[in-house]
């Protein structure tokens, strides 16, 4: 059963989230002397900006897309080939047994249009196994070893993409899990972060307990911005 990613505990982008981190950083740094009242001192503050460079650094989800895309297509590529592969084949087989005979059925290519990936690369063995059982039989139109090599390097070559393009699936999975799990650390550590600046600034400035004030989207911030500025200008 696949292992399903962790829940996010905020709801707003992860570049939204890491840009937060920062500006509260900056906010808590001009009052770490305060800070230092809770505990919360510099070597803390480095931790955390180490935190939010980690996360900084982690693929984001659109370039392991993309990465998974460029497998997909060379996947999908490597199947036409071999697709094209076997229907050379199939129709030197038709040419000796009728398409409603026994021995071309035992091919198994009546489908081949819409098989699936793990059912193309069965074929594509099969029919390489069922034409060397028949090969004498077959020699007269024009089925020899470099017919069935090229089949043979054909699906070896799409059994190849196709292992790369789930090993890039994977990596998008497991990219997700850590994304999220990192992205959940950072957030918990900034809402400790928060809490202590509004705490220190309750009651006291207006301005700057509203530096530790965690936005849920850029809109929210855009309307405080604007009531600092009016504040300002008052």
């Amino acid at each position: 059963m696949k292992k399903q990613p962790g829940h996010r505990k905020y709801n707003f982008p992860d570049a939204d989230l890491y840009l937060q981190c920062m500006e509260r950083l900056r906010h808590a740094h001009r009052d770490r002397e305060l800070f230092a009242q809770y505990g919360y001192d510099g070597e803390r503050m480095k931790a955390f900006l180490s935190l939010c460079d980690q996360f900084r650094s982690l693929p984001d989800d659109d370039e392991l897309i993309g990465d998974q895309m460029v497998t997909t297509e060379k996947k999908n590529a490597a199947a036409e080939k071999l697709k094209t592969a076997i229907r050379s084949l199939m129709t030197r087989v038709a040419m000796k047994y009728s398409n409603r005979t026994g021995r071309y059925r035992k091919f198994g290519t009546a489908k081949l249009g819409d098989m699936t990936d793990a059912q193309l690369l069965f074929c594509g063995r099969r029919v390489v196994r069922v034409a060397r059982a028949q090969i004498d039989f077959l020699a007269e139109v024009g089925v020899n070893e470099k017919v069935l090599e090229r089949i043979v390097e054909a699906y070896q070559t799409f059994e190849t993409a196709l292992n790369i393009q789930q090993d890039r699936i994977a990596d998008r999975d497991i990219s997700v899990e850590r994304r999220v799990e990192q992205g959940n650390k950072l957030y918990d550590e900034l809402v400790v972060l928060c809490d202590i600046g509004k705490d220190i600034w309750a009651e006291k400035d207006p301005v700057k307990y509203e530096n530790y004030t965690i936005y849920e989207s850029n809109n929210d911030q855009k309307i405080a911005r604007k009531v600092r500025e009016k504040k300002a200008g008052a």
